[in-house]
This record gives structure tokens, C-alpha cells and sequence, in this order.
């Protein structure tokens, strides 16, 4: 554990709050706006991170109102084994502070007395921390950064994570010393090549005296060629300038018309998407309207049936009424009628007029009943009708969205594209500036030339480059200066040079077995880096494969490049839904299936990684239920039994059951963030 609590006063969002991590997982989560990123923004600010996730100055992070803000972070120093991870500090929690001012003054505190970030740097490494490593802390959207960076930098960041940097360290390192020794072996040789010929132009029998005079009108036919041959190189090198600025020129043409030609095109994909919008907001407006008339449709089949149950309640309520009347009487109407006795007191005449109502009613009612079922079956068959229509209109709307992506992607593309071009442009203007500048200048230097080539004589064709007519000029220097020197000094000067040349050639000898050594020396540290690399990303993949199954996906972890250390990295591979496996990227996966691919990714990379805390800003953004929940539990499965905080902040609501989960929830309310915790 490296952090028992952060204190914000005044930072974002926060008034002032406390905040406890416990060892194990941190899970941190609320409504978007909350404040839940400001706590690991927080964390890096006083970890001495420049990364700020909304601003460019960290004097924007403190309180609107504020002119001050400060981040304090107590850090865990109790003994772990009987030895503190700083035994300079004699006590169990080290307050480590970042003081915010308004007007852009910024210092670090420990224990509240100012220091230096070379000291926080010395005090982060005694922890083993390294906060500006990508898999150590990861901010909001920094997953996506993640899975752009190149294979290099991912194997680059990968290592320092993990406690493996000494070993491309020692790689560098011994390829440093190769490379001095090398240099070191060819300034020898050049001087064993340069002594052996000092050597055997000691060796040779000088001509005699009267060829002196031949040698010496050579010499003056040499500085004639070479003058007319300076003035040749210069005329080639003008003439290069000029081919050059002919083609530059051209360039910028073509890359005009590009330009126009890009810019035409932005407009008529921006006419088109405009077209694109007026039919979608149709559309909707079409599909509104439709709901409308859905509803009014199924709200009078509604009133309808009502009322048609009401009716044949009323018609089954009258029928029972008249059965109640004649059989509390115990006979019929008709009998009534036929008895005289009956008669008398009117049982007759009231059963027969009962019955005569009840058909009158009936009769009158039937045609409503039947006219409210017609209404109904009308009102359901055109709300099936119209619930079709909008259907329809939904498939359209929702290929007008695709067409009207796809149309934003080209937009967007050949914005960029449109930018390249002009970026190219601005380059080559300045490069066709500074070639014409170059023209003048080396304009100016011929003029030079010739005025001096003139002076030793008239011009001749110069067949030879300079560099050839001064070897040529400097040999003859040395016929004429051992023309003019013989004497007994030779022996005394050809003793010395053989002496220089004997010890040039036992130095040349212990070099290359240097040389050797240090080849050997950087095959063995390469051998060892990429049996640690390769040993690494084996358990790497198959734990990587293991975790991503669990997102019904595939994928692996590969190695590449393994014999160059400045081009190896690390690809990643995923497949989703039945996919083969491809690398992992912004284009091919969707922004789920990334977060997904890259949690899996941390996760299986967790139980190599050194650093005591780590922690990650919406891991799970974009996922869908299933993987959110899938990861959270993996997250913390993979740290049980680990010596390791970690703090995972997430605007989703997850429960962990029966598991060891520190949650800590954040509210806004009033302008202020609110924290809650519970276990």
C-alpha cells in the first residue's frame, strides 16, 4: 500500500475532503461531473505530473474563488519485512504536498517543509513508484493513447513497469561501448594506414636532383588544375541548385493543385452531409407525427372497448333481472296471462312488459355494439398500419446515421489530408527560400572562384575531382621535399616511423580484441533481455487469453522484432464475436471492444508490475453490462494475495458481493463534491 489518504483543499471541484484508500481495490465511482477524476488528478499533481486531464496550467485546477489550492498525499512508511521503503523517516505516514497558486507558483511540500522535485523524484523511487508511467497511472482517455502508441513504446513502457529497464540499459549500454571501441579501432587503423605510408615513403630511393625541376612544373600545372577544378565543382553544385530549385518549384504546383482539389472536395462532402441532415430531420419530424396518430389510433380503440363492455354488461344485467323476476314468482308471463287469478294482480302484464323492454333495449343497442366493434377493428388495423410505417422509417433514419458517419470519417479525412497539404506547401516554400538563398551564395562563391582560377592561368578542362589533384598535389610535395632533404637523417627518421608503425599495430591488435569482447558482451545482454522479454510475454499472453475469453473473445500477445532492440515491441490481438484475432487499433475495434482488449490487457500484465499503486480512469468506458462486470471482478481477482493498492474510478454502479472492495462514492451537490465510502 503507498497512499492511506488524500486531503484536497480547495482543488476543482472540492471545498475540502478526505479521502482514505485501503490496501487491495479503491473503487471510485459516481455521476459523470462529480469530481471522481479530480481525485486521481489530484494524486498525480502531487506525484509531480505535468498531465492535467482539463487544463494547461495547474493553476486552472485550483477552487473558482480560490487563490490557493493545495493536494496532500499520506503516504504508507510503516515497516513491511522490519525495514520502512524510506528508513530515513522515522514514522509510519509521510505527508508528500502540492501547493496550487493563482498567480502560477507551484511547490512541493514533505512534511510540510518545501522541497524540490529532484527530492520527490529521490522519495517516489524509494517507494518504487513512477508516476509518468502509462500503465502505472492511467488518466481518462489515456487507454485510447494507450492503444495508438507504437509496439516500441508499448514495449518501452511495458519494461519500466515491470522492473525490466536494466536489462535494455545494459543492452544500450554495452552497445555504447562497442561503438567507442570501433571508433577507437578505426582512428588507430587510420593512423596505422597513414604511419605505413609515412613508412614507405621513407623506403623509396628519391630520385635525383635534376628531376626536381620537372616535379616542380608539375606542381605549378596542379594548382592551375585545381584552381579550374574548384571553379568545375562549383559550376556542378550551382547547377544542382538550380535542377533542385526547377523540381522544389514544380512540387509546390502540384501540391497547389492537391490543395484545390482537396479543398473542393471538403465542400462537396459538407454540401452533401447538410443534404443528409434536411432528410433525417424529415424523417423524425414524419416519424413524430405517426407516433401521434399511433396513439390517438389506440387510444379510441381503448375508448371504444370500454364502451362496448359497458353495453354488453348493461344487456347481460337487464336478461338477469328478468330471470330473477320470473323465478321469484316461479312461472313465465305466458302462464301469468292464462290464470285469471294471476292475472288480477298483474304478474302477467309485468313479465310481458319486462321482456318487451329487454328487446327494445337489445334492439336498439345492437347496432351501436356493432358499429364500436367495426370502430375498433379499424382503429387496431390502422395503428398496426402506422407501428409498420414507423418501422420503416426507423431502418431509414438509422442508414441515414451510418451514411452521415461515413460522410463525417471522409470529411474529417480529408481535412486532415487538406492540412498535410498545406503543411507540405509551407515546407517547401521555405525549403525553395533557403535554395535560392543557396543559389545567390553559391553564385557569389563562383565568381570568386573564377577571379582567382584566372590569376594562376588560363582555363583548362578539369578531368579530376579536387580531392584526387590534392593527393596528387601532396605526393609531389613529398618527391620535392625528399628531393631537397636527402641526407643521413633518412636512416634516424625511417627507424622512428618503423618504431610508430610497430606500436600502432600492437594497439590495432588489443583493440579488435576488445572489439570482440564487447561484441560478445552485447550478445550476451541482448540474449538476456529477450529470454526476460520473450519469458514475460508468454505468461503475459496466455494470462491475456485466459482474461479476454471471459468477454467471449479471443486474442494473443506477441513479441516482435526480437533481435532489434530499438524496432522490438509488443502487438496485441483481439478478436471479438467469432473474429479472428487482428491488432489491436483505434480503426478496426469499436471503443467497447478497445476498453475491453486494454483492461484485459493491464489485468494480465498486473502480477509482473512492481509499482506498490496503480490506478486507471474509467477502464470500463464504452463496455457493455456484461464486460463491465466481468472486468471489475477480474480486477479484483488478479490482486488477491498482492501487496497492491489500486484505484479504479468508474461513473458506473457496480456491486462486488462477499468481495474485499473499497467503494468510495462522489456527489456533487451545490457546486461542491461530496465523498461517502463503504466497504
Amino acid at each position: 500500500m503507498l497512499i492511506r489518504e488524500i486531503i484536497l483543499e480547495s482543488f476543482m471541484s472540492y471545498d475540502y475532503a478526505r479521502i482514505p484508500l485501503k490496501p487491495g481495490v479503491n473503487i471510485v465511482c459516481g455521476p459523470n461531473g462529480s469530481g471522481k477524476s479530480s481525485i486521481l488528478l489530484g494524486i498525480s499533481v502531487a506525484l509531480g505530473q505535468s498531465y492535467t486531464e482539463r487544463s494547461k496550467r495547474l493553476s486552472d485546477l485550483i477552487r473558482w474563488g480560490r487563490d490557493m489550492g493545495r493536494v496532500t498525499l499520506v503516504l504508507d512508511n510503516s515497516r513491511r519485512r522490519g525495514r520502512r521503503p524510506v528508513p530515513k523517516i522515522k514514522k509510519d505516514e509521510i505527508l508528500l504536498t502540492r501547493v496550487l497558486k493563482r498567480d502560477g507558483r507551484y511547490w512541493f511540500e514533505l512534511d510540510n517543509r518545501p522541497v524540490n522535485r529532484s527530492d520527490v523524484v529521490r522519495l517516489l523511487s524509494r517507494f518504487g513508484v513512477d508516476p509518468d508511467n502509462m500503465l502505472i497511472i492511467m488518466h481518462q482517455n489515456m487507454a485510447e493513447q494507450f492503444v495508438i502508441l507504437p509496439p516500441q513504446e508499448k514495449l518501452k513502457m511495458v519494461e519500466a513497469a515491470v522492473g525490466l529497464e536494466p536489462y535494455r540499459r545494459h543492452v544500450l549500454e554495452a552497445r555504447r561501448k562497442l561503438s567507442r571501441i570501433m571508433s577507437q579501432e578505426e582512428s588507430i587503423n587510420k593512423l596505422l594506414e597513414s604511419a605505413e605510408q609515412t613508412l614507405n615513403y621513407w623506403r623509396e630511393q628519391y630520385d635525383r636532383y635534376q628531376q626536381k625541376k620537372q616535379l616542380q612544373m608539375k606542381r605549378r600545372f596542379l594548382e592551375r588544375e585545381l584552381a579550374w577544378a574548384k571553379v568545375s565543382r562549383k559550376e556542378e553544385a550551382t547547377n544542382e541548385l538550380d535542377a533542385k530549385i526547377r523540381r522544389v518549384k514544380y512540387s509546390i504546383g502540384e501540391i497547389e493543385k492537391r490543395i484545390t482539389s482537396s479543398e473542393d472536395r471538403v465542400k462537396s462532402l459538407q454540401e452533401t452531409l447538410k443534404s443528409r441532415k434536411a432528410a433525417l430531420r424529415e424523417m423524425l419530424e414524419e416519424r413524430l407525427r405517426l407516433e401521434g396518430e399511433k396513439a390517438r389510433q389506440e387510444a379510441t380503440a381503448s375508448l371504444a372497448k370500454r364502451i362496448l363492455n359497458d353495453l354488453e354488461e348493461l344487456i347481460a344485467k337487464q336478461q338477469e333481472e328478468i330471470k330473477a323476476f320470473v323465478s321469484e314468482f316461479g312461472l313465465s308471463a305466458v302462464q301469468a296471462g292464462g290464470n285469471p287469478g294471476l292475472r288480477e294482480h298483474g304478474f302477467g302484464r309485468s313479465g310481458e312488459a319486462a321482456r318487451r323492454l329487454h328487446e327494445r333495449i337489445t334492439r336498439l343497442l345492437t347496432p351501436r355494439i356493432e358499429g364500436l366493434k367495426t370502430s375498433i377493428g379499424l382503429s387496431t388495423s390502422r395503428a398496426a398500419e402506422i407501428t409498420s410505417h414507423i418501422e420503416g422509417l426507423r431502418d431509414k433514419v438509422e442508414s441515414l446515421n451510418l451514411e452521415m458517419d461515413s460522410l463525417l470519417e471522409e470529411v474529417l479525412d480529408e481535412r486532415v489530408n487538406l492540412a498535410l497539404l498545406r503543411y507540405q506547401k509551407e515546407n517547401m516554400t521555405k525549403t525553395l527560400n533557403e535554395l535560392e538563398g543557396d543559389l545567390k551564395r553559391a553564385l557569389r562563391e563562383l565568381e570568386s572562384e573564377v577571379l582567382r582560377a584566372e590569376e594562376i592561368g588560363p582555363r583548362i578542362a578539369a578531368v579530376r575531382s579536387v580531392e584526387e589533384i590534392l593527393d596528387e598535389m601532396r605526393v609531389t610535395d613529398g618527391r620535392i621535399a625528399a628531393l631537397a632533404d636527402v641526407s643521413e637523417d633518412i636512416e634516424r627518421m625511417y627507424e622512428s616511423y618503423s618504431r610508430l608503425y610497430l606500436e600502432l599495430k600492437e594497439k590495432s591488435r588489443r583493440v579488435a580484441e576488445n572489439r570482440e569482447k564487447a561484441l560478445n558482451e552485447v550478445q550476451a545482454r541482448m540474449d538476456a533481455w529477450r529470454t526476460v522479454i520473450r519469458r514475460l510475454i508468454e505468461r503475459v499472453d496466455a494470462e491475456y487469453r485466459r482474461i479476454i475469453s471471459y468477454a467471449n473473445a479471443v486474442g494473443s500477445v506477441r513479441f516482435l522484432n526480437e533481435h532489434d532492440i530499438e524496432a522490438a515491441g509488443i502487438e496485441i490481438l483481439v478478436g471479438f464475436k467469432g473474429a479472428n484475432p487482428v491488432p489491436l487499433n483505434v480503426y478496426t475495434q469499436s471503443g467497447g471492444e478497445r476498453s475491453t482488449a486494454t483492461m484485459a490487457f493491464l489485468l494480465a500484465l498486473q502480477q509482473h508490475v512492481k509499482s506498490p499503486f496503480r490506478a486507471v480512469d474509467e477502464y470500463d468506458i464504452h463496455m457493455d453490462p456484461r464486460n463491465r462486470e466481468v472486468m471489475a471482478n477480474l480486477l479484483i481477482s488478479s490482486l488477491e494475495g498482492e501487496n497492491v493498492q489500486y484505484l479504479a474510478i468508474t461513473p458506473n454502479q457496480i456491486y462486488f458481493e462477499g468481495r474485499n472492495v473499497h467503494i468510495i462514492t462522489v456527489q456533487n451537490i451545490g457546486g461542491s463534491s461530496i465523498i461517502k465510502e463503504s466497504l
